[in-house]
């Protein structure tokens, strides 16, 4: 039983739900929610059954939900919310390659409509942040698969890339709410040897739905480009994406020159499926291995700065 005595104070709230101290204090002023009390010097208050709601409010925003839409509903309807998102962002793993394989069936078949009617029902489903990480993430895998065994021509890898990108930007445009954005400032590029750029705006998507501003250079951007944009945007996060096209040499002497030009106090993240970054780390840069491990270094970036 939750001890309605108890109270925390804004920044132990913050530090244990991964949410800002800003992003509580505008949900209280737009959506009435949370309600902290004060305590004896006036600071705010929270009670553990707000702190509760507070934690599946945030599993609810990692899965897709909009703040606008759920921060004000009472605590049964999150719950309901949850249990909900939870049966259709896990189903069973073997109706899930299926749906990914009619995905591949339809880019071999040339069926544009198709795929991009299929890809936005599941994006409706799951929610941007379960489409990410549920279909385009595994569907990037089965797709270079193929193509490596032959399977798929260039254009049709191409094909799908299209269809995934301008779904994703639409998604961002519509998450995307300036007035919420909280930091860090993220600007997100590739090495002049990179030029695949899907795995760029897979990250803005979660960067984004996690309140973070970003600015995305494309691909390709010449490292001293990259240091003179990233002051001036001011960015705290330089962040970079690799593939398998990328040798072991360009994305380890490219990462040590870009860690000696900029700032220590701006951030390397480095991140895609690249078989060399998997192998070894490199100084000064923290390596992403998953989408889910972009959400914990922003919460650990974002208590830092309390």
């Amino acid at each position: 039983m939750i001890d309605p005595s108890v109270t925390l104070p804004i920044a132990s709230v913050a530090r244990d739900t991964g949410l800002s101290q800003d992003t509580l204090r505008v949900w209280e002023r737009r959506y009435g929610f949370p309600t902290p009390e004060r305590d004896a010097f006036g600071e705010r208050a929270y009670s553990l059954a707000q702190l509760e709601k507070l934690r599946l409010i945030k599993r609810l925003l990692d899965s897709g939900q909009r703040p606008g839409r759920i921060v004000a509903q009472p605590m049964d309807e999150l719950a309901r919310l949850s249990v909900e998102l939870a049966n259709v962002t896990n189903p069973d793993k073997s109706n899930s390659k299926i749906e990914l394989r009619s995905h591949l069936e339809l880019i071999r078949s040339h069926d544009v409509e198709g795929l991009r009617r299929n890809l936005a029902q599941a994006q409706l489903r799951l929610g941007l942040a379960g489409f990410v990480s549920g279909v385009v993430a595994p569907l990037n895998v089965m797709v270079g698969e193929a193509w490596s065994r032959g399977e798929l021509d260039v254009f049709e890898e191409h094909l799908y890339t299209e269809c995934v990108q301008m779904l994703l930007r639409n998604g961002i445009s519509s998450a995307r709410q300036p007035e919420l954005d909280i930091g860090p400032r993220v600007m997100l590029t590739t090495f002049p040897q990179e030029p695949h750029g899907l795995g760029l705006l897979m990250a803005e998507t979660i960067l984004t739905l996690e309140g973070c501003p970003c600015l995305s250079l494309g691909t390709q951007t010449p490292i001293h480009n990259i240091v003179r944009a990233a002051t001036a945007y001011r960015a705290d996060i330089v962040a970079l994406s690799f593939t398998a096209s990328i040798s072991a040499n360009a994305v380890f002497n490219g990462l040590a020159e870009l860690r000696q030009a900029l700032p220590a106090t701006v951030g390397i993240w480095a991140g895609g499926h690249c078989p060399a970054l998997q192998r070894r780390d490199a100084p000064g840069v923290q390596r992403i291995g998953a989408l889910s491990d972009i959400q914990t270094q922003i919460a650990h970036w974002r208590a830092v700065q309390t």
